[in-house]
C-alpha cells in the first residue's frame, strides 16, 4: 500500500508560478513510476507528466516547457514545478503512483488531489 499526500495548489494569475509536491509514504517510493494527472470540470482525467524510477520524464504537449516533473527518492517526494501558467491549467491535479510486477499484476495509488486555478 501506498498512501500519497498532494500539496501546493492556490490561485495563480496568468504567468505565475506553482510548486506541487506529493509525499508517499507506506511502501519503497523509489521503484514506483510517478505521475502528475489533473481533471477539470466535465473533462476527463489526463497525464501530465510522469517520472520512472530511473528518471525519465515525459509529458504532455500541452505543458512541454513549462512545467518539470522531479523526484527525491530520499524525501519520498515527487515535484511538479508549474511556470508560465495558463488558465486552461486550471483543475484538480492528482499525484500517482503506479508499478508493475509482472505480465498480470499492477499496483496503482491516487493521492486525494489539490486544486490549482489560473486567474487574474
Amino acid at each position: 500500500q501506498v498512501q500519497l499526500v498532494e500539496s501546493g495548489g492556490g490561485l495563480v494569475q496568468p504567468g505565475g508560478s506553482l510548486r506541487l509536491s506529493c509525499t508517499a509514504s507506506g511502501s519503497i517510493f523509489s521503484i514506483y513510476t510517478m505521475g502528475w494527472y489533473r481533471q477539470a470540470p466535465g473533462k476527463q482525467r489526463e497525464l501530465v507528466a510522469a517520472i520512472t524510477s530511473g528518471g525519465d520524464t515525459n509529458y504532455s504537449d500541452s505543458v512541454k516547457g513549462r512545467f518539470t516533473i522531479s523526484r527525491d527518492n530520499a524525501k519520498n517526494t515527487v515535484y511538479l514545478q508549474m511556470n508560465s501558467l495558463k488558465p486552461e491549467d486550471t483543475a484538480g491535479y492528482y499525484c500517482n503512483a503506479y508499478r508493475r510486477y509482472n505480465k498480470y499484476e499492477s499496483a496503482d495509488y491516487w493521492g486525494q488531489g489539490t486544486q490549482v486555478t489560473v486567474s487574474s
